[in-house]
């Protein structure tokens, strides 16, 4: 069980990762527009093709998981991207967690350890 709990978060992490990147790199794009300006902005922003590598990599680290073990305990493994999200969401853009938000993501935290054993 030790090496779907690290698969999992190796998995959870690039996954949440992307979603960073994916915001980040959404809130530097400029206005939609149908220009060559735009989607010459969108095709070389870094962080959004990072993004996209980083999903493309959690998806096959996906495939892998799943095809090797039950679906019953990869899939709520996958619930601990939801905290690195929430930890990202706090370290890189400032935002406000609320005490019940906190209380959540342990419940997601034991959760996951009930599932691993």
């Amino acid at each position: 069980m030790i090496k779907i709990l690290f698969l999992a978060i190796l998995q959870s992490t690039m996954l949440a990762s992307a979603q960073v990147l994916l915001k980040y790199s959404l809130e530097r794009f400029p206005a939609f527009a149908w220009t060559r300006a735009f989607w010459f902005s969108v095709l070389t922003n870094i962080p959004f093709a990072a993004c996209g590598a980083l999903f493309l990599g959690s998806s096959l680290l996906w495939m892998y998981i799943i095809k090797h073990y039950p679906l019953s305990v990869a899939y709520p493994m996958i619930s601990l991207s939801y905290v690195f999200a929430m930890l990202a969401a706090v370290f890189f853009f400032h935002e406000d967690v609320t005490m019940s938000k906190w209380l959540g993501v342990a419940l997601i935290v034991l959760g996951c350890c009930f599932v691993a054993r």
